[in-house]
């Protein structure tokens, strides 16, 4: 069996991000915002191709593939502080998904995935100022299926979702992992089951207490305990994160996620601009403690914006290491800064047994359109007998807001492995490089 692969992860830091959400709207609204009660629409339509392919397959011809994926999201979401004390927010959604065509470049889907189910249904309650030592909504606690993030990159979101091309137990072609397509837009974000309680607000010392229940095949339908502990100032904050494993279920186990039951997560993060003006930075510094041992991850970020040029240029830096046995847990979709295009979602795991360096520019011409440029250089730390994903990748994209509510994402990008199938990598026919593009459309209302 070869080793899997994954969604876009890592949304470390948001320097060139572009992230359309549902922006929601309004139907009812009394007492001047006591109670309001909006609509929301977020969708996406994606046309992809790759110039050579990923499937792992011998018996399969090399070459080129084109496919579509497309999504909506559709729900209501509210807030009233018309009762005794404090404010109860809550939301419901639902989604669907489906891809078409070829299927993705990377043997996850087969382009005959369709799928809605319910993506979000939560409620919440904010504190107000009912505990005065804990600041305005200094208590926050949700329930119910909803999106989960924790700064850092240990959980972003549920967002992997993988078709019925996704095959990771020998023997086992089913689709039970079929999350219903639109494997790289990823919009399936919420878990199935959590709770979250926040203390503290969001500046001074705060914390939160997190149960996460996924129901996601792809995730082995992991259960995890996370807490945190942060120290918010104006230039930047500092933190940990501690996670602990609970459950999967056999059923959809595989690789070493069995392991997750009873792993701990350690790690101390920070960001902020360290009180320089137009700077960014980032770092995160993760152990896991699972029965075959201890692994280890980090990353560190640097950038700074000339805001007084013309364009305002973003200039980045990122040094990424995964150990060769880290687990990637819940390191999400397509938000904030990507870890590439081709290499982290169709020609092999870049979360484990790998080193990183990639550089970010990012200009804006105009308000409503950002140009962006991005080079990857991924260094396998040892083969051991595994598959070689060590290569070098380039892309350029950009964000045009056509209007308020529909956004055009371009991009094209260059990978280039420096192992093909033949000889212990993953690119089917030889290691020459592979073009590949997309076009997404995002509307939100």
């Amino acid at each position: 069996m070869r080793t899997p692969h994954y969604a876009p992860l890592l949304s470390l830091v948001a320097l060139c991000a572009f992230e359309p959400q549902a922006q929601g709207y309004e139907l009812y609204n009394e007492n001047d915002g006591g109670t309001v009660l909006n609509a929301e629409l977020w969708a996406g339509f994606g046309w992809f191709g790759s110039s050579e392919n990923y499937l792992g397959d011998p018996q399969r011809e090399p070459g080129s593939m084109r496919w579509q994926e497309g999504f909506a999201k559709y729900g209501l979401s509210g807030t009233t502080d018309q009762i005794a004390a404090g404010s109860i927010y809550g939301g419901f959604s639902m989604i669907s998904t489906g891809s078409w065509g070829d299927g993705d470049a990377g043997a996850l889907t087969a382009g005959n995935e369709r799928e809605t189910a319910v993506e979000e249904a939560y409620l919440g309650w904010k504190s107000a100022d009912l505990i005065p030592a804990l600041g305005t909504d200094g208590v926050d606690f949700s329930f119910g299926r909803q999106i989960v993030t924790v700064d850092g990159f240990l959980i972003t979101d549920d967002g992997f979702a993988p078709g019925n091309a996704f095959n990771p137990i020998e023997g086992v072609a089913d689709g039970r992992f079929n999350r219903g397509g639109a494997f790289y837009l990823g919009p399936r974000l919420a878990f199935g089951n959590t709770a979250v309680l926040k203390l503290g607000g969001t500046q001074g010392l705060h914390g939160s207490l997190i149960w996460l229940k996924s129901d996601n095949p792809g995730q082995s339908k992991t259960e995890v305990a996370a807490a945190t502990v942060d120290y918010t100032t104006p230039i930047g904050s500092i933190g940990s994160t501690y996670v602990r494993g609970l459950d999967v279920e056999e059923r959809y186990v595989f690789g070493d996620r069995g392991e997750r039951k009873g792993m701990d997560i350690y790690s101390i993060r920070g960001q902020g601009n360290a009180g320089i003006e137009n700077a960014d930075f980032a770092f995160e510094v993760a152990r896991q403690e699972k029965r075959s041992g201890s692994q280890r991850a980090m990353f560190f970020d640097a950038g700074y914006t000339f805001a007084d040029v013309k364009w305002q240029p973003t200039v980045s830096y990122r040094y990424t290491r995964y150990s060769e046995g880290w687990d990637f847990l819940f390191q999400g979709g397509f938000r904030k800064r990507y870890q590439g295009e081709v290499a982290v979602n169709y020609a092999g795991s870049v979360t484990s047994n790998m080193q990183i360096n990639d550089v970010l520019l990012s200009v804006m011409p105009t308000d409503k359109l950002t140009l962006n440029a991005m080079a990857f250089d991924y260094h396998q730390l040892s083969r051991r007998g595994e598959q070689d994903f060590s290569a070098r990748e380039v892309d350029f994209f950009l964000d045009w807001m056509v209007t308020d509510n529909i956004t055009l994402s371009p991009l094209v990008g260059f990978y280039k492995p420096e192992k093909w199938l033949g000889n212990g990598g993953n690119q089917s026919g030889s290691a020459s490089t592979n073009t590949y593009f997309q076009l997404i459309a995002w509307v939100s209302f």
